[in-house]
């Protein structure tokens, strides 16, 4: 399948880190909040509303960070690979938030249009990899010049 549109893969994981800043970002701001009520409240301690959301931000930071490592590798089948989980990750999100809250809307567009971006990243980097087999690379074409040399 030809796919028009090509899409690099790391726009790919630049678009997943803005989601994932964002929702880091809103989860951190709502645990200081929590937080901070409930020291009110109850005088200390920490609530599981604090920590869940808390752990929610810690795994979006830790999220980025792969993405960012993500980003420095080359190989177009491990970018794939790595797209894939990408897909499925951020697709499950989307459906359980879709089942879970669909009030919470924000959440839903930008983890639906993610996954859809990595999606078109997908079917985009399919192709190249079929274009990458029918050509050679520089050390096969200088290897191939040697030995033509020899004989």
């Amino acid at each position: 399948m030809k796919f028009k549109l090509v899409v690099k893969p790391k726009v790919a994981y630049l678009i997943s880190i803005v989601v994932a800043l964002i929702i880091l970002l809103f989860f951190s701001y709502k645990a200081v909040i929590a937080y901070l009520i409930h020291r009110e409240l109850y005088g200390g301690g920490l609530d599981t509303l604090v920590l869940l959301r808390a752990s929610i931000a810690g795994i979006m930071f830790l999220l980025i960070l792969l993405f960012i490592q993500f980003m420095k590798i080359n190989d177009l089948k491990s970018q794939r690979t790595i797209l894939r989980g990408i897909f499925i990750g951020w697709t499950s999100v989307f459906i359980v938030l879709i089942v879970i809250k669909i009030s919470s809307i924000y959440f839903v567009v930008l983890t639906g249009a993610s996954s859809f971006l990595v999606l078109v990243t997908l079917f985009s980097l399919i192709d190249q990899i079929k274009e990458e087999k029918n050509t050679l690379t520089d050390k096969e074409i200088y290897l191939l010049q040697k030995l033509a040399k020899k004989k």
